[in-house]
């Protein structure tokens, strides 16, 4: 069985992955989640919110234990994973992008969002601006829209009453690669219903980088919520034998937890 690593996405913290861990855990995976810097519980200041920061925190997590592991990052989370791939290379098996942001050397999180395939990005029309440094808020009724479209009522109130501000220091700084010419295997998992990145957006960043393996599950941006049983599936048979080819999934027979 395998180690999986999950890192959250803007506005989120390690919370967001709690019905996941259960999933995976039941399939027999260890499961370690972390608060990104300025997140969730972690006391961070803004002024010290950068995606360095995300990537230190994250190559420290992984250190913690000394087999590689699969390094899951969810929407804003996939820029950070691939800066800390940079960082430490030798401790990841296998990089996961779950709707997620998967940048080239030298690009943004904005960047990404520029391209023609990320119009009607709900995230970017909606947050608001304020302070110095600057931080972005996601009104309540924009945020279950953006991010929980398919989750019950339950769960996307349970999700929107945990979500932070968001430092913007890590939207607009570059990845670096450092020369790196080649990283851990890659796989990437599309969300067909998704409002914050738009899918058309995620088959870009898939047809832009053609050695990374994708499925494509139903799900609105939050498949860790909305479609829990079909993400554990996607990460399950990730974590099986880099290379082997992965078929779209459909409603995979996977234990699921219970709904915190």
């Amino acid at each position: 069985m395998a180690r999986f690593v999950l890192v959250h996405g803007a506005f989120h913290g390690a919370w967001c992955w709690e019905p996941l861990v259960g999933a995976l855990s039941a399939a027999g995976h260890t499961v370690t989640t972390l608060d990104l810097p300025g997140h969730g519980d972690d006391p961070t200041p803004v002024a010290d919110v950068t995606l360095d920061a995300y990537a230190r925190k994250i190559c420290a997590t992984l250190a913690e234990q000394p087999e590689p592991v699969l390094l899951v990052g969810h929407s804003m989370g996939g820029v950070a994973i691939t800066q800390a791939a940079a960082r430490c290379p030798e401790r990841i098996a296998r990089l996961v992008y779950v709707a997620a942001f998967l940048p080239s050397d030298g690009q943004s999180l904005v960047d990404l969002t520029k391209l023609p395939e990320g119009a009607g990005d709900m995230v970017q029309a909606n947050m608001v601006v304020e302070g110095e440094p600057p931080v972005a808020t996601m009104p309540a009724e924009a945020a279950r829209e953006a991010f929980y479209g398919r989750c019950t009522p339950e769960q996307a109130a349970w999700a929107t009453e945990r979500i932070r501000p968001q430092p913007l220091a890590p939207f607009v700084a570059p990845v670096a690669l450092d020369g790196a010419t080649a990283g851990p295997p890659r796989a990437y998992v599309v969300a067909t219903a998704d409002r914050a990145i738009p899918t058309a957006l995620q088959r870009r960043l898939v047809a832009d980088n053609p050695d990374v393996d994708a499925v494509e599950i139903e799900s609105d941006h939050s498949p860790f919520l909305s479609a829990t049983a079909d993400l554990a599936a996607a990460l399950d048979r990730f974590a099986g034998p880099v290379g082997v080819g992965l078929p779209a999934l459909r409603g995979p027979d996977l234990a699921v937890a219970s709904f915190p």
